[in-house]
């Protein structure tokens, strides 16, 4: 596995909802998103975000791999497409993610699956806290 040198950067969300309307997700460094449910409206609902979140993830690992592999110079766009499928028995859930990674530049198709396999499974976060089932805890407060 790749060791990665890492920054702290504080990490994490607040949802703040009220009797009506959708939640505002503050990040702990200030950002922020508003939530949608509607069908057809244009925005981002919880899943979308946990799908924008492995994209992301994937297209920055994807670069991060191109970069320790040296073929930083070589790649003209990195993009990363995800979606899902829903459980249609038992708990709401996502059961199986699908992810396209595009990787283009100059260099064989052996170089973008190295990229791509290095990013999945050794440098992506969100894809690594996925498919290893980290532990849940929750704390209620009044």
């Amino acid at each position: 596995m790749a060791e990665l040198a890492t920054k702290t950067r504080p990490t994490g969300a607040i949802a703040v909802l009220g009797r009506h309307g959708f939640p505002q997700v503050t990040s702990a460094t200030g950002g922020e998103i508003q939530i949608v449910n509607g069908p057809s409206q244009a925005g981002f609902n919880p899943i979308d975000l946990l799908y924008a979140s492995l994209s992301a993830c994937l297209a920055m690992s994807a670069r991060i791999a191109a970069s320790q592999m040296g073929l930083l110079d070589r790649v003209s766009e990195i993009r990363a497409d995800v979606s899902g499928e829903k459980s249609t028995e038992g708990l709401s859930r996502v059961v199986k993610f699908n992810a396209v990674l595009t990787i283009r530049g100059d260099f064989p198709a052996e170089a973008r699956n190295a990229i791509a396999h290095a990013a999945e499974e050794e440098i992506c976060t969100v894809s690594n806290t996925l498919r290893g089932g980290a532990d849940f805890s929750m704390t209620v407060l009044d």
